[in-house]
């Protein structure tokens, strides 16, 4: 007569049979999904913002890294076709390794898209500022260098250089801006937004994180919490809708970056429409 298996030994069959259904399931998303550039459209109320400006559309491409051109070509057909009204670049334009070397067709490309107020961008933490903002300049693509300026009337954009290799000031950037004005603040890194006095900024784009680049399904990044050399929050900042201890809004974009692996955490493109309401978000 054949001995039935203990329970111990059915419970360590289930939970290995569990284990390895959901190390497929991330290889699966890692070869498929997570290689799709997704176009995330978001909507952002304010009352702060001027009512002619409502439907104003932004779009965010940050951390492209080693993008190929092909992709990065598909982004710049995708956000023409959008009808974008302003095109942030959040940084982290060249390889990752610490030469802070820019890849050649990135801004070429990105400079590209059609947009009614132009193009602007910061530096990223694998950027040297030296060597990118005159680039930017060279392309027609506006350098934010702890700076900001009125795109239009009460709305003013600004933007900070990197946490981490620059002299960011929050204060500084905004310091142009008239009381009253809806201002968005531009800064790869959204540890910035525990750092320093957001009071007077609306909302806050970023990038950096990736998504948290590699997850257990969307929700945990162990880069992220285990860690502190990408940022000092875990994952507060890992993706999409985040609050500064002020109450003010940070949007965190997965980036666009195609060196592998990502595994739940799809290379992504905002796509940002303001709204004026008497509501927030």
């Amino acid at each position: 007569m054949r001995r039935k298996k203990s329970t111990p030994r059915k419970i360590a069959g289930a939970v290995l049979s569990v284990g390895a259904a959901i190390v497929i399931v991330h290889i699966a998303h890692a070869l498929t999904l997570d290689r799709i550039i997704q176009y995330r459209e978001v909507d952002f109320a304010s009352p702060g913002l001027p009512s002619e400006m409502d439907g104003y559309r932004i779009a965010l491409v940050t951390d492209t890294h080693d993008i190929t051109q092909e992709r990065l070509r598909a982004i710049v057909l995708e956000l023409n076709e959008r009808q974008i009204d302003l095109l942030l670049l959040g940084g982290d334009y060249g390889w990752v390794r610490p030469s802070f070397e820019l890849c050649p067709f990135t801004l070429e490309l990105l400079a590209g898209v059609r947009t009614t107020d132009g193009v602007f961008g910061v530096a990223g933490n694998h950027d040297n500022p030296n060597v990118l903002f005159p680039a930017m300049s060279a392309h027609g693509i506006t350098p934010l260098a702890t700076s900001g300026v009125h795109l239009r009337e009460g709305f003013f954009l600004a933007g900070v250089h990197d946490l981490r290799t620059g002299n960011a000031s929050i204060a500084r950037s905004t310091q142009d801006a008239h009381p009253g004005d809806f201002v968005l603040l531009l800064s790869h890194n959204p540890d910035i937004a525990m750092r320093q006095d957001t009071t007077g900024v609306d909302l806050i784009l970023s990038g950096h994180t990736h998504g948290g680049q590699i997850t257990l399904f969307g929700v945990w990044a162990p880069a992220l919490t285990h860690t502190r050399v990408i940022t000092g929050y875990g994952g507060r900042f890992m993706t999409g809708w985040a609050y500064s201890p002020d109450g003010t809004p940070v949007l965190v974009s997965n980036g666009v970056g195609g060196y592998f692996p990502r595994v739940f955490a799809r290379p992504q493109v905002v796509v940002l429409t303001l709204r004026s309401a008497a509501q927030g978000r």
